[in-house]
């Protein structure tokens, strides 16, 4: 025994954990490290906020969406005609008779009305200052550019008034919006007129499809889970050259969670000023929407305000997560004083916490009821099993490259190099592919879905565009106006044949109405012989015949012939003209018109019956064309509006798709290239952040004379391995994933193939990539690579 052993034992005091401010003290150091890390650190941190801000600015648009559909509806609802609080309004101080005078120019819709006050304090339409005047109008901006360019020749034959004003943007759905109010003093009250006293009209809106909201909710999760991955991405630029200083702070005495915080404050740094930068994209590009039209999709700059909720929920959560990824992504790094080791992993990457990720998605898909039954909780259940099966793609990539180039040898001087590279560590090239992957497995995913359920909102319109092009049809008070709509479109340039006819109606003479003041009447319709040739089966004709049609689609117009026997004694049109059905009339079979229609009723010749003494006449053309004459459309719809400009003028097409399909197709497509931009922009900044890691050793290999040529292609191999692996776990996901969204809702998979044009985008995408990395990389060969501090 000694003195020694009479000393007091003492015993090292267990390390404390930081409270709340030590650990915001060790997120403020890294932020300190990243503004003072000279110009390496400003380059990261930039580097880093411009992944970031391109991420925010496009998350920052989704959340706009809500208030840039409410507002674009309300707009719409105010301009609607308000026909008064009950159907008969009466003329009086406040009211005005409206007239539709909407038509199309080639591709685009010109809306608007004809107005005509009925006393001294008429209503005003939105945006409207002060009504136009008779032969005077008030047309959008773009609807003034229009017609005093060079491409408005014709449509301004057609509006050929005196501009006295703009509308405003309160009364435009969209900058690019083609509207006219139109003064005229010729408006009568008749079936296409329309009697007001103010103008603003809330309609219920009907629910939609359950098959489009399943369309949208695979939209969203698909465009925007690109955007999250990127993020989280680009919060790990500068991982390999942080590490280094990680070091540092080690020998001078931090402990590791210290360490990894004060990591996390360099990423918060860059993260933060990403907010900046993406709050500033966003305010241009929402800018770019009001000049510039992106598949006809524009807005004004005041319709893209982010959902104040979903805004701060952005700003909120994304400078958490990039903390989080930071923390995560450190977490089998060993950081000691005298190094860091990340890449000596004893074992490979493990697939079974990976796997599960996308078999709990496909799980959830399979469990979703019908479209049919869809409800707030289908909608968060396929939500969060699109999200789980795209998440997992990306999971399950890196374990793929991983195993794939662990078996990879041999080959040329460049192939070795990438291959090694890539055994070293996968992360980079894994992370580089994983924005790009997801966007092409969800949009093979999208475009299955949509080819699958393209028929049920294209429906066979029945119309046969070979007979004619152009269909037209108005109201008029006598037949003497309805006669001239038929002999003008005749004299029309680039006109063919024109199939008239003046439509109207007959009850029997003296008949009284049945119990429910329903009076009998059948349909009589004059035209030509070759007009009514297009009707019915007609074999002989002349001038003064009269034919019964049998046969139409509608089996009570049979019933309805039983008046009108040859010899009956009719009452035609209101005020009636009394009229006899010959004795001679014939009896023939309906035919389809090129309209798609069946007639039946009394087909009449101009002979038999003189349509100026109709007093109440509408009539219907159809129009053939010679197509081989430019603008032949425009030449007939500006005869059309001469005629009367609330006429209806409608192109027969074989199909026709639902509005409300195809305004979502549209505004899929103009996001879809957002993202794909995006993504292009990241991966380009992603390659760029990497290659500067490896100057250092770029250099060396120069020095030691190794051919440029060799590294550039070897650095095309480390992207297009991946790149090649990554498209085939994006294929194979994104057939699964359509499969399994057209179960929902029942329909087939049309085409197997369809991966093959989004997968040579994504290829195409990356060599575009690859090539623009090609100058920087060049310039960090130099010598000046070599040195060091």
């Amino acid at each position: 025994m000694t003195l020694l052993d009479d000393r007091p034992t003492r015993t090292t005091p267990a390390p404390t954990r930081p409270g709340l401010g030590g650990r915001l003290r060790d997120l403020g150091l890294g932020i300190r490290f990243a503004v003072s890390g000279g110009r390496e650190g400003w380059i990261r941190a930039l580097l880093t906020a411009v992944g970031v801000g391109l991420g925010v600015a496009l998350l920052l648009g989704a959340a706009s969406v809500p208030t840039f559909q409410q507002e674009r509806d309300a707009r719409g609802d105010a301009r609607q005609l308000g026909v008064g609080t009950d159907d008969r309004l009466k003329p009086g101080d406040r009211t005005m008779l409206a007239v539709d005078a909407s038509s199309e120019y080639r591709d685009v819709t010109v809306g608007g009305y004809l107005l005509r006050p009925e006393g001294a304090h008429p209503p005003l339409p939105p945006g409207v200052d002060k009504l136009p005047g008779p032969g005077e109008m008030v047309v959008s901006p773009a609807l003034d550019r229009l017609l005093h360019s060079a491409e408005g020749k014709l449509l301004k034959e057609r509006y050929d008034y005196r501009t006295v004003g703009t509308i405003h943007d309160a009364g435009l759905d969209n900058p690019f919006d083609l509207y006219v109010y139109v003064g005229s003093d010729s408006i009568k009250d008749g079936t296409d007129t329309s009697r007001i006293d103010h103008f603003g009209m809330n309609y219920p809106k009907e629910p939609m499809d359950p098959v489009l909201i399943v369309l949208i909710v695979l939209a969203c999760i698909v465009l925007l889970v690109p955007v999250a991955i990127f993020i989280a991405t680009a919060v790990r630029f500068g991982g390999e050259r942080r590490d280094k200083r990680l070091a540092a702070l080690r020998l001078v005495g931090a402990d590791v969670p210290m360490a990894r915080r004060m990591a996390a404050g360099e990423t918060l740094f860059g993260t933060l000023v990403g907010l900046v930068l993406g709050v500033v994209f966003f305010l241009a590009g929402r800018q770019l929407l009001g000049v510039v039209e992106i598949w006809r999709l524009s807005a004004f700059p005041s319709d893209f305000v982010p959902v104040p909720a979903l805004a701060v929920l952005i700003l909120v959560a994304v400078p958490l997560a990039s903390v989080a990824v930071t923390v995560f992504a450190l977490r089998s790094v060993v950081i000691e004083p005298l190094g860091v080791v990340r890449s000596g992993r004893v074992r490979g990457r493990r697939l079974w916490w990976r796997l599960p990720v996308p078999v709990v998605g496909v799980a959830l898909l399979l469990a979703s009821g019908p479209g049919d039954t869809l409800g707030t909780r289908g909608v968060v259940q396929i939500s969060a099993g699109i999200a789980f099966t795209l998440i997992g793609l990306v999971l399950v990539l890196p374990w793929v490259v991983e195993a794939t180039v662990r078996r990879l040898r041999g080959g040329p001087v460049p192939w070795q190099l990438a291959v090694r590279r890539l055994q070293l560590s996968t992360d980079g090239g894994s992370r580089a592919v994983a924005g790009i992957t997801i966007a092409v497995a969800g949009g093979i995913a999208l475009q299955m879905f949509t080819v699958g359920i393209n028929d049920d909102f294209n429906k066979k319109t029945g119309q046969d565009p070979s007979r004619a092009q152009l269909g037209a049809s108005a109201g008029f008070a006598s037949g003497e106006l309805a006669e001239r709509m038929v002999t003008e479109f005749g004299a029309t340039k680039g006109v063919r044949s024109v199939i008239g006819t003046v439509d109207s109606w007959a009850s029997r003479r003296g008949a009284k109405p049945d119990a429910d003041g329903i009076l009998a009447s059948v349909s009589v319709s004059v035209g030509s012989c070759s007009t009514l040739r297009e009707l019915a089966k007609v074999d002989s004709c002349r001038d003064g015949d009269v034919f019964r049609v049998e046969g139409a689609e509608n089996a009570s117009i049979d019933d309805e012939l039983k008046i009108a026997p040859p010899g009956a004694k009719l009452d035609v049109g209101d005020p009636a003209v009394r009229w006899t059905v010959p004795a001679d009339a014939r009896t023939v079979h309906s035919r389809r018109d090129p309209g798609g229609h069946y007639f039946g009723g009394l087909l009449v010749t101009p002979g038999a019956l003189d349509v100026r003494e109709l007093g109440n006449a509408s009539t219907s053309a159809q129009v053939q064309v010679d197509p081989s004459v430019p603008d032949v459309l425009d030449y007939v719809r500006n005869t059309g509006f001469a005629i009367n400009p609330g006429m209806h003028m409608y192109v027969y097409q074989t199909t026709q798709r639902d509005s409300e399909y195809a305004s979502i197709r549209s505004g899929l497509f103009t996001a879809a290239a957002l993202t794909m931009t995006l993504i292009a922009a990241s991966m380009l900044v992603s390659q760029i952040e990497q290659l500067r890691d490896r100057r250092r050793l770029l250099s060396i290999l120069v020095a030691y004379g190794t051919r440029r040529s060799t590294l550039a292609w070897s650095v095309l191999w480390q992207t297009a391995i991946p790149v090649v692996l990554g498209m085939a776990v994006a294929v194979t996901g994104g057939l699964g994933l359509g499969w399994l969204m057209l179960r929902m809702v029942d329909k087939p998979v049309t085409d197997w193939f369809l991966f093959l044009p989004l997968a040579g985008v994504g290829a195409a995408t990356i060599a575009a990539v690859t090539l623009l990395s090609l100058p920087p990389l060049y310039r960090m060969m130099r010598p000046e690579g070599l040195r060091t501090e």
